[in-house]
């Protein structure tokens, strides 16, 4: 068995929900961090879904500010995250762990 620390996703938002990272084949994933950060000058929302759940859901973050979020959650094989935001000034920075 192989663990692997990895960045999971990193990536501009975009407008409409996008996959950002989709758990590969025979592995389980463990999310550890994820960091949310908008570098415009005018506030934004976000929201973040693990397997089609809500995690973070429309989320307000202010401008040119950084959002941190500890956790720890598991998804199976083939199962994704996504995400989207009020603006693609929005950065999503996720990590987590690989086990195959």
């Amino acid at each position: 068995m192989a663990t692997t620390t990895k960045a999971l996703a990193r990536a501009a938002a975009a407008t409409s929900s996008t996959t950002l990272y989709t758990v590969p084949a025979s592995t389980t994933a463990v999310i550890t961090n994820i960091v949310v950060a908008n570098s415009a000058a005018t506030a934004a929302t976000f929201t973040i879904t693990l397997d089609g759940v809500d995690m973070l859901k429309t989320v307000a973050i202010a401008a040119n500010t950084t959002a941190f979020f500890d956790l720890k959650q598991v998804l199976a094989t083939t199962k994704i995250i996504a995400g989207f935001a009020s603006a693609t000034t929005v950065n999503f920075h996720i990590s987590g762990v690989e086990i195959s």
